[in-house]
């Protein structure tokens, strides 16, 4: 056990800076909303990637089969993302009376469904972790008391390496102004935009190039 976790934690480290919508906007809202806010964002998030983890683990083969087959989910997941960008984008006035930054209680529940519906949308995430489980799970004798021990490190390597980047960001906040949170946000909103693109651009990939199965194998073939 005390091997699995070891080899969960360097993935959890890395997971944790895969540049994407999520990373950008817990950064943000750090900086922006303070750190409470930031982790309530961050659980959000969490959660739905134990919703992918589950669904991935029982699932996995048949699932793989039907994404492959089905690559109009990526398109429905980008054209979310590119809405939310450009919401995000132009709902960025700065006002000339300085508004209070400080979150109401009430509004760590809409950011945790953020967190969650942000990660959710996104294809891609349960695409990762199928290759994850499909990768790892042979190493751990597909033992699901070991799967469990494994990810659930992993997860927390994840949420701890996110908390030192949410203090490290929060300490922006003394530095902002109101016309600097008005650029962060349109810079975060051209990210999403752009997210949002590559998501519709796989889904139009022909399916001879969107072969997640043979991109798993590759992934194998490397590990050997």
């Amino acid at each position: 056990m005390l091997d699995d976790i070891q080899a969960a934690i360097p993935l959890g480290f890395l997971l944790s800076f895969m540049i994407g919508p999520v990373f950008f906007v817990l950064l943000e809202t750090s900086a922006v909303k303070g750190f409470r806010a930031a982790l309530s964002f961050d659980i959000g998030v969490i959660l739905a990637d134990i919703l992918f983890l589950t669904l991935a683990y029982f699932s996995s083969f048949q699932l793989l089969e039907n994404l492959s087959n089905q690559p109009g989910l990526y398109v429905f997941g980008g054209v979310i993302l590119l809405v939310y960008g450009i919401t995000t984008y132009f709902k960025t006035d700065v006002k000339k009376s300085k508004p209070s930054l400080r979150t109401k209680k009430s509004d760590y529940l809409s950011l945790f469904v953020k967190g969650f519906l942000l990660n959710f949308i996104n294809i891609g995430v349960l695409v990762f972790w199928l290759g994850i489980i499909i990768v790892v799970g042979p190493s751990l004798n597909n033992d699901p008391n070991r799967i469990v021990v494994f990810f659930a490190a992993m997860l927390g390597a994840y949420l701890t390496t996110d908390i030192f980047k949410i203090l490290l960001a929060k300490q922006l906040k003394r530095k902002l102004t109101y016309k600097r949170i008005s650029r962060i946000k349109k810079g975060l909103g051209i990210i999403l935009i752009i997210c949002g693109l590559v998501l519709i651009t796989k889904g139009f990939l022909p399916k001879d190039k969107f072969n997640i199965e043979k991109g798993i194998e590759q992934i194998e073939q490397i590990r050997e």
